[in-house]
Formats: C-alpha cells, structure tokens, sequence
C-alpha cells in the first residue's frame, strides 16, 4: 500500500517564492530539529521582501569527484557550484544539499556556494604523477551554467584548465550561457576533446516556467543547440526528465526541434524523485497542476514499482513496465526517423599533457 503523501508544513507566501521552484524549505534529513512557522500572536502587519539569492564561497580541497555507478558512462565529474538558481522542481540533486546543513528545497536554489579557486585545484590534480586522463563530466549534479556563472566564471576556468592539458569535458547544462565559452569548446572539439548535452524538458514555455522558473526559456535552447552544433561542437539534446502525464507527449516534438537545430544524438529518462524531492513535487505539482496530481502521480508510481522513486540499479534511470516500454519505443522511432544517435563518437585521451609553468625546464625534444 502507498505510504500517505508527506507535504511540507513550512510553505512560504507566494509573494515570497516569486521565480522560485518550490514552496517548502523544510529541514534536511539530518537536522535534530524540524522548522514549522507558527502565528506567534502579535497581529502586526509586516511584509517581507522576496527570497534573494545568496552565494556563500568555498576552497575545495579537491574538485573532481569519483563514482563508480553503473547507471552513468563516467567515472569522475566536477561541480563548479553547490545548489542551483535555475530552481527546477524536479531536481534529483536537491536532496545533495542536506549534506551541508541546508534545506533541499528553497535553500537548495537561494542559497547557493561558489567554487571560485576549483581551476586552480583542478590543475593541480591534473599534474598529480600517475593521473590517468578520462572524461571529466560537468554538470551531472548541478547547472555549471547557472544565473551566477556570468559573474563568477568558474566555469569558464575550469574549462580553460582542460583547453591546456588537452583533457576531454562532457558538458550537461540547460543555460544558454555556454553559447560564451563557444571560443573555448569549438577548439577542444575540433581535437575531439569536447560534446555538450542541452536537456530540454518541454517546449511549453508556460510549463518550462512554472517548473524550472529560472532556467532559459525552451527556445532559447533549442537556439543554443544551433549555436553549438554550427561551431562544430557535438550536441546531444536530453529530453530529461520526462514527466508522465504532463511532458511525456513532447518527446518526439522535443527531438525533431533539436534535430532541426542540428543535434546529433539524443537520450531521455523519465522522471525520478529520490528522497526529498518527492514531497517537494508532489506540493509543488498540487499547486501548479492540481487536475493532473493524481494522475501524474499515479503514473510515476506504475513506471517505479510501485513507489515514488525506485533506487535499484538499472531500473531507477529508465523506469519498468508498460509505460516505460512504451517510452522506449516511441523514443527508438524518433531517434531513427530523425537520424539521431544514441551516443556520440568517444572523446580522446590521449592528447593530454600537462603544460609547462612560469620557470619549469623545458624539453629540448
């Protein structure tokens, strides 16, 4: 039997979560103590400003991340930034930021933390002795191209970092912003050093903007998708995720508007809440599309066993049963009409060298 649905007690004012992706800030799991506003009796009026966005710095130790999940095709990413400004709903990397003490929902994309030295730690990890070059992923967990990346430009270092070792990138993002670094990508690529994957979820832009409020609109994108596939940089478009009963429709739409801005392959996985961000979509989807709540819900149950969210290996990142079959199946026909692959050619290796410093001997041959 399905457990009762959780909603979170600490719903904010809308007036207060304008451009936000969620309503809640409820505690992380790890946290003693649960937050709950209460009336405390004094009727005073008071209006309180809107949620800004604050970024808080860190100097990491190190910068590249290793997994060894059998769901994904890398072994190591980096993350420029902590948190998301983009504020999508559905965010699998929400429940991450309960690891620092903060709330996955509206802490997770106000309350954001900044990397700005990881270039120059990840250079140094670079020129570790024995390190063995392979594909650094960026933007696996949280947006490297982000609102706060115009300004920061960590990301811009990061890549710079791998332009002069000649290291191989896969970029994930949904911000348009990458259309800057294209003087940096269209080198690494034209060496086979560099793809980007653009995840567009709908190209409605009134669902785009009730669901990820602070992400490009889906145009935009698709324009992006344009930009870098006519400066010669593999894209993959990810229709991801694709939610049952409210986007799943889209998908062949989705992949023949990428194809056209010239995409070369393309994937999708259906939607997945782990953990918090369960409650958090369900509160959210309530409010935002009440007269599909259930409906939504009850397909997202049928494609994981069951449950809100199935973490098995293997199943978690496709869904089971007959609406993921189906999924699939729709997907393979689009792909092969619209001449979209399912991977892109592997990126190079072998072109790494670590470059020489201010002051280093050089080689004479």
């Amino acid at each position: 039997m399905q457990a009762a649905e959780k909603h979170y007690p600490d719903t904010l004012p809308a007036e207060r979560r304008r451009g936000r992706g969620t309503a809640s800030n409820a505690a992380g799991r790890f946290e003693r103590h649960q937050r709950e506003a209460v009336d405390d009796g004094w009727d005073l009026e008071e209006d309180l400003p809107p949620l800004r966005t604050e970024v808080a710095l860190e100097r990491p130790r190190h910068v590249i991340t290793r997994n060894t999940s059998p769901d994904v095709g890398f072994d190591r990413s980096i993350n420029p930034y902590r948190g998301c400004e983009h504020g999508c709903t559905y965010c699998f990397a929400r429940p991450s930021h309960a690891y620092l003490g903060l709330s996955p929902g509206l802490d997770f994309e106000t309350r954001l933390i900044a990397r700005p030295e990881a270039p120059e730690v990840l250079a140094q990890e670079l020129r570790k002795k024995g390190y063995v070059p392979q594909v650094i992923a960026i933007g696996t967990n949280t947006d490297p191209y982000q609102p706060i990346e115009k300004e920061r430009r960590v990301m811009r270092g990061l890549l710079e970092v791998l332009a002069d070792f000649g290291h191989p990138v896969a970029i994930v993002t949904k911000g348009a912003l990458v259309e800057r670094d294209i003087d940096i990508l269209a080198p690494m690529a034209a060496r086979g050093l560099a793809r980007v994957g653009i995840s567009v979820t709908t190209l409605d832009p009134k669902t785009s903007r009730a669901m990820e409020p602070r992400a490009p609109a889906p145009a935009r994108r698709i324009a992006a998708i344009r930009a870098l596939s006519e400066a010669g940089i593999p894209v993959r478009v990810m229709a991801a995720p694709m939610v049952p009963a409210l986007t799943d429709h889209e998908m062949e739409a989705i992949l023949e508007a990428a194809a056209g801005a010239g995409a070369k392959a393309a994937s999708f996985i259906p939607l997945r809440l782990p953990r918090e961000v369960a409650g958090l979509f369900r509160d959210w989807l309530a409010e935002a599309f009440p007269a599909r709540h259930e409906r939504v819900m009850n397909r997202v149950r049928e494609l994981h066993g069951g449950r809100d969210y199935d973490p098995d290996w293997g199943t978690r990142m496709t869904g089971q049963g007959q609406w993921a079959e189906l999924m699939q199946q729709r997907f393979a026909l689009a792909c092969r009409r619209l001449g979209l692959t399912r991977s892109l050619p592997p990126l190079r290796s072998d072109l790494f060298r670590v470059p020489p410093r201010r002051g280093d001997q050089l080689e004479l041959f």
